[in-house]
């Protein structure tokens, strides 16, 4: 797979919600392109529309109007179940929230996406494994998320999102519920993990946050305001 290679394509996309007898434009005719490798923010205020665009290219929701190609395959007509099947295996999320689960261990939740992906228990023990060391983990394994910190339980999260080797990860506001310290780590981690060849998409509503990404594409009112290069990525 080659760096340069188109891996999203979105053209013209609206998302329209019935709220009653309103209709409101969540987006309103987007187009963007990202390539493999590339490490991009998506920032906006709330209500910009950002948070729908995630979706959209998470494969959580489906666009009102408007194309979505995915790895070269339109996904924007695909059914329920190749959605899922695309969301557990090609694209990694990492939530605000962590999205862990409280009773399993760091290692069972990172296994979690390989059970769902039917890989038999040695092969996944060994991915997850490996996922968790690659966050930096590793001693970390048997713990429970109420006995990690909030730095170390998104760390489980993005081994979690790793563990498939997607094609691409996709952050929502990934250091909100983090102080600043640990935020800081988290985004170093994001940075290495470009370096290694993943393609990254955050989304965020802040500034400093969004000066990591290489690339940043400014939402407002449900349409691309600005998609510029950021000549000074943060490391």
């Amino acid at each position: 797979m080659q760096e340069n290679e188109l891996i999203i394509k979105i053209e013209q996309i609206t998302k329209i919600y019935q709220m009653g007898e309103e209709k409101v434009f969540a987006l309103r005719g987007v187009s963007l392109e990202i390539k493999r490798n590339e490490y991009v923010a998506i920032m906006g205020p709330s209500g910009s529309g950002k948070s729908t665009l995630m979706n959209i290219i998470g494969c959580l929701d489906t666009p009102t109007a408007g194309k979505y190609i995915f790895e070269g395959e339109d996904v924007s007509e695909l059914t329920d179940n190749e959605l899922a099947e695309i969301r557990n295996k090609k694209i990694g999320f990492v939530f605000q929230t962590f999205n862990l689960l409280a009773r399993a261990t760091a290692l069972k939740n990172v296994e979690l996406p390989l059970i769902y992906a039917g890989l038999h228990r040695h092969e996944r023990l060994e991915k997850a494994r490996k996922a968790l060391e690659d966050v930096g983990l590793l001693d970390r394994i048997t713990h429970k998320p109420n006995e990690l910190s909030g730095g170390q339980r998104q760390r489980v999260a993005i081994a979690r999102a790793l563990v498939t080797n997607p094609s691409i990860i996709l952050a929502d506001e990934p250091t909100g519920n983090l102080d600043s310290k640990t935020g800081e780590d988290i985004m170093k981690l994001f940075a290495e993990l470009w370096r290694k060849g993943n393609t990254i998409i955050l989304v965020t509503h802040e500034e400093e946050i969004a000066r990591h990404a290489h690339r940043i594409i400014r939402i407002r009112d449900g349409l691309i305001e600005r998609d510029e290069i950021n000549p000074n990525p943060i490391y």
